[in-house]
């Protein structure tokens, strides 16, 4: 009955996917900033990065051009009389269906000519996913004056998905690298990017895998144990990500300011040790659902969270949710009208509204970047809050923050 009624209430799906819907209940900053935003997709190359899928064991490291498509949301100025709005047309987790999405962004807009250029913000996200699975967030955050670039990881989406060794050896590295291209860009005058983005200022949010090569670059190398697991990359590549590499910390990117890492996979499957969670060192946010299966509640993200005990950190726990808490935009119609079920999971949640969790996510993700990124003292007070929400959490005044937690803990002093 609630698939009938949904689609009775939908004419054209092109128009009923939005990606920039703000519930009237949503809490204060999830609510939409003062930009008008653009949008462009550009390809970056990386060129003679380690070819994971064409190396055997006891052969020589192949290599290869490694190409990743990025979406790329920024402040952007509209001729007069153009309304916002645009498109983006993307494959699902049911590869057989296309499904048509709709936001605010202009499609290849103009940018803002600013008076000092915007922190960066860099999505990452799991696997398979693709740029646009929060691209909710990125919208959201470009019109409040950040310019927001998300990865479709190379063999790694919905339409390349290839053996799992090749995203555990290439998660942290793609981060990294589009930071570094981005970077280059915002100096390079014939960019739409000069002097728009100040790369200096850099958060990464990862989602799931995303998370999991989140942390590796905010310093928490992963086990050496794990290099020679059936499902590692061969010849010990992931030894590079390790602190068996001499060089692990000398790679890491001082530009990565803050990190927000939710439901991020790999503590429940040994990824990290205790002593290298202690390694992780800018502030960082993580999201997740206390029922979580996939990447672990207790034994996963709770545990990176408690773990990463010389760094300032958050919590936001979703009670009663699974993986799937607060990233994913809600499920397309295309697939709920198809009446194949195939890949409907990958986006909903058992328990929760996806926009209501969306719309709380990208409320505390600004909250937590304004303060880190931009200075923004203010807005501390909307992080610093009783654990229990039902105890009143200022920013909820549109509708109670029932089913939410969220807890802070500041680094152990020495």
């Amino acid at each position: 009955m609630l698939l009938v009624v949904v689609l009775a209430n939908q004419s054209g799906s092109a128009q009923v996917n939005r990606i920039d819907l703000v519930r009237s209940d949503a809490p204060e900053l999830a609510a939409l900033g003062d930009y008008t935003i653009g949008v462009r997709t550009i390809e970056l190359t990386d060129v003679d990065r380690a070819d994971v899928l064409n190396t055997e064991n006891g052969g020589e490291t192949a290599r290869y051009n490694r190409t990743l498509t990025v979406e790329v949301w920024y402040p952007a100025t509209l001729p007069d009389g153009q309304q916002p709005g645009g498109q983006y047309v993307t494959s699902t987790r049911n590869t057989a269906i296309t499904a048509t999405l709709s936001g605010s962004a202009v499609r290849d807009a103009q940018r803002l000519t600013p008076a000092e250029a915007f922190p960066l913000v860099i999505i990452s996200h799991g696997y398979p996913g693709n740029r646009y699975l929060l691209s909710h967030l990125g919208e959201n955050l470009a019109t409040k004056g950040y310019v927001v670039v998300s990865i479709d990881h190379l063999e790694s989406t919905y339409t390349d998905q290839q053996a799992f060794s090749s995203t555990l050896y290439h998660r942290a590295l793609d981060q990294r690298f589009v930071l570094g291209q981005i970077d280059a860009l915002s100096r390079d005058s014939t960019s739409f990017l000069d002097g728009l983005v100040d790369a200096n200022l850099t958060a990464v949010v990862g989602y799931s895998m995303g998370g999991y090569g989140l942390l590796n670059n905010l310093g928490a190398g992963y086990n050496p144990a794990v290099v020679a697991l059936p499902v590692a990359p061969p010849n010990g590549m992931l030894a590079e990500h390790t602190e068996l590499n001499d060089a692990y910390r000398d790679n890491l990117d001082v530009r990565i300011r803050a990190g927000v890492a939710i439901a991020p996979w790999g503590m429940n499957n040994g990824m990290w040790r205790q002593e290298d969670l202690q390694k992780i060192g800018p502030p960082t946010f993580y999201v997740s659902g206390n029922i979580d299966s996939t990447a672990g509640y207790e034994n996963g993200t709770r545990a990176i969270f408690e773990g990463a005990r010389n760094s300032d950190r958050y919590l936001l726990t979703f009670e009663n949710s699974g993986h799937n808490a607060g990233a994913p935009i809600p499920v397309p119609v295309e697939l709920l009208a198809s009446g194949d079920s195939t890949g409907i999971s990958h986006y909903i949640d058992p328990v929760w509204d996806n926009l209501r969790m969306n719309n709380i996510m990208d409320h505390f993700i600004t909250a937590f970047l304004d303060l880190h990124l931009k200075g923004i003292e203010e807005r501390a007070a909307y992080l610093d809050l009783p654990i229990e929400s039902e105890q009143g959490w200022l920013g909820f005044d549109a509708g109670p923050a029932v089913g939410l937690t969220l807890e802070h803990l500041t680094p152990v002093a020495e």
